[in-house]
């Protein structure tokens, strides 16, 4: 059973614990408590104001698993923290495979910092859990997904939609990278995880993956240029920086361009640009 008030405590708790700059936002001159209010909660959870505040007073509805990882990713807690949410909320813990998703604070931190960068956090099956705004701008929203389309793997051998982020003449390139990176996990992970399950997956829809995979194409340099086409700044030629967090089996991949380039002017145009 969930137990509303030490919920709603905790919950006010973390946000008073939060200052602005903690995650990324300034502090402003007539602040004149310390912490996060919870509209700036509220915003960095993707959820309304009123839905938070109702969980804080405590008079909320019962907040759904989806909503939970939410609110542990805004208050960037702990994974002991998220367990803790979660039981307070009457919900099971999160499997070892799901704690996969929980973006550790150190990590989080670092992207708060990166705001007016294409910077996005990872997991070792290629789904996005958390973009700045700019990587929105430049690659949409990627952490909107469901289902096995939540990893960009997935959808690149299976939509053929997913593929016009890269020119056409990049893409055999980009499938054998993807496929590389995939065989990398799957001899870190072995043959009984999520890896495994989605290479089963993509060797039965896609031709294309099954015969790469048989080749078994091996990572090299990872942080060689590539170029992106956007619908409105056309094509840009960008390096991708990665830092792994081995702990969690995640990535943070940081786009940036050479300055002096037309690609570095045409970066810090995404974000004045709408998120697509």
């Amino acid at each position: 059973m969930a137990d509303r008030a030490a919920l709603a405590a905790f919950l006010r708790a973390r946000r008073e614990a939060l200052q602005p700059e903690d995650v990324g936002l300034p502090r402003g001159r007539r602040r004149r408590t310390g912490g996060l209010r919870r509209e700036e909660v509220a915003a960095l959870c993707d959820m309304s104001v009123d839905y938070y505040s109702r969980l804080e007073q405590p008079r909320g509805p019962h907040p759904s698993e989806q909503m939970l990882t939410a609110l542990a990713r805004g208050l960037r807690l702990s994974l002991e923290e998220r367990d803790l949410l979660f039981q307070l909320a009457g919900h099971a813990l999160p499997s070892r495979a799901r704690r996969g998703d929980h973006v550790a604070p150190g990590m989080m931190r670092i992207l708060d910092r990166l705001q007016d960068t294409p910077a996005q956090v990872m997991n070792h099956l290629g789904e996005t859990l958390s973009q700045t705004r700019p990587a929105r701008a430049l690659l949409g929203d990627q952490t909107a997904y469901t289902g096995p389309a939540r990893s960009s793997h997935y959808r690149w051998f299976t939509d053929p939609a997913a593929r016009a982020i890269h020119p056409e003449s990049d893409h055999a390139e980009q499938s054998r990278l993807l496929v590389a990176d995939l065989h990398s996990a799957y001899s870190r992970d072995g043959g009984d995880s999520g890896v495994a399950s989605l290479v089963d997956a993509l060797n039965e829809k896609s031709p294309e993956f099954a015969g790469l995979w048989r080749q078994r194409p091996v990572l090299g340099p990872y942080c060689g240029t590539k170029r992106f086409v956007h619908p409105q700044i056309g094509t840009l030629e960008l390096h991708c920086q990665t830092l792994i967090d081995p702990d969690q089996s995640q990535r943070l991949v940081v786009y940036t361009a050479t300055p002096g380039t037309e690609s570095h002017t045409d970066l810090q145009l995404l974000s004045l640009l709408p998120v697509f």
